[in-house]
């Protein structure tokens, strides 16, 4: 895998419905490998990369672009901004983070009272998106307007850092997904297939919706990232997934009950390739398979994830070693579905 594309991928800011700089850098990236390669009108990017052979089933590849952030919704007097959430967010993690705000390039800091002034119950309790404010060191709310309008995005600051076994940086949902489908459409292909770059996922899985009625696939691999909780006093039957386990294949989630025979090849993808993979013990969340498997007749659908920590913050942990599985796994099950060995 490529870690410095991964690295570039996950430092470009891209929360749902302002995706148009992981686009610019995807289509930079596959501007000379793919034979075709349109944006349509909901910004979502539909590539064909033609191979050896036609294939005898038409498959789609997808992962999402954009990632969860927040929303400008009102400048205070004071210059601090009051904002509200872009895709699910755990209040527990806002405080004290920084921000970007992605149009004007200001950063900031999520504030909140500070303890000493708060009653012993206010001290106790996750404050409300509504008790805490961005900081971006405006003297008051007509400096603010200089550079912040009402419905900016903001996005985590994060940065990336990653040693021989780990990767640490935000946005790895999916910007990992994205990652793997660049390395495929540069990579020469046994068969046709199509590959999509969607967006708006996290509010909602409405990119592939559209991206994938324009498709008319047979089969699909949503190529995701999901939460592990493997982690200090969770219970190992509750820990979804783990770290260092491999690809993670999905029986069932809250929007999809996936292709019991695309799950289990899927398996026997990881497998005959080397690679680890192991099932995702929960039934939770939910990604783009949920619309892509029930466009126009049907397709027949599958998911395919990086294990990953602390989801949906501006620091997210995965493992290398996974990734190269994912990557692998979905290769060798895109070839087989795509030559008609599954049927």
């Amino acid at each position: 895998m490529d870690m410095e594309l991964l690295k570039r991928l996950c430092l470009t800011d891209g929360v749902s419905s302002d995706e148009g700089r992981v686009r610019d850098l995807v289509i930079s990236e596959i501007k000379d490998f793919a034979d075709s390669v349109e944006t349509d009108s909901s910004g979502n990017l539909i590539v064909f990369k033609k191979g050896a052979q036609r294939p005898k089933n038409k498959l789609l590849l997808s992962a999402h672009m954009d990632e969860v952030g927040f929303i400008v919704t009102y400048i205070n007097s004071d210059g601090t901004l009051k904002v509200d959430e872009v895709g699910g967010i755990d209040r527990r993690i806002i405080a004290g983070k920084r921000v970007r705000l992605c149009t004007s390039k200001l950063s900031g800091v999520f504030g909140i009272k500070p303890t000493h002034l708060c009653d012993k119950d206010g001290r106790a309790k996750i404050p409300s998106l509504h008790d805490m404010y961005i900081d971006i060191g405006a003297l008051d709310k007509a400096d603010a307007e200089k550079n912040v309008t009402v419905g900016e995005l903001v996005s985590f600051e994060g940065r990336y850092e990653e040693n021989e076994q780990s990767i640490i940086a935000k946005a790895l949902d999916d910007r990992a997904g994205c990652a793997v489908l660049i390395e495929m459409i540069k990579s020469e292909l046994p068969y046709d297939m199509y590959f999509t770059f969607v967006v708006q996922e996290e509010v909602g899985l409405r990119g592939a919706k559209t991206a994938a009625y324009t498709v008319d696939p047979e089969f699909a691999i949503v190529v995701e990232t999901t939460t592990a909780a493997d982690i200090p006093n969770v219970d190992e039957s509750r820990q979804v997934c783990r770290l260092g386990k491999g690809a993670v294949i999905s029986f069932m989630d809250r929007r999809t009950l996936y292709d019991k025979e695309l799950y289990r090849q899927a398996f026997k993808a990881a497998s005959d390739a080397c690679v680890s993979a192991q099932a995702k013990q929960a039934v939770a969340g939910g990604n783009d398979a949920g619309v892509i498997s029930t466009t126009r007749g049907g397709v027949r659908t599958i998911a395919v994830s990086l294990p990953c920590r602390y989801l949906h913050s501006p620091h997210t942990v995965s493992h290398k070693a996974d990734l190269v599985a994912v990557e692998k796994t979905v290769r060798l099950l895109a070839e087989r579905i795509a030559s008609g060995e599954i049927a």
